[in-house]
């Protein structure tokens, strides 16, 4: 539960979309992230497979990086 999966997108340095696996959503912080968000939203694939990327790379990974010494 403490493991949080952020994947963002950007365009021209300016962030317009983020999926947070906390949410368990896409965020959308521009004209174009919004409607993007509520497409990705809509289509339990897409949503699945972040949610998916939760437990394929952080908690995969996360001996690596807080392993016992």
């Amino acid at each position: 539960k403490d493991i949080q999966y952020v994947f963002s997108m950007y365009y021209n340095k300016l962030e317009f979309i983020r999926f947070d696996s906390n949410l368990g959503k896409y965020v959308g912080y521009t004209e174009l992230g919004v409607k993007n968000a509520e497409r990705f939203n809509n289509d339990p694939s897409i949503i699945g497979g972040r949610k998916a990327q939760r437990e394929a790379y952080c908690l995969h990974n996360v001996g690596n990086w807080y392993g016992n010494p």
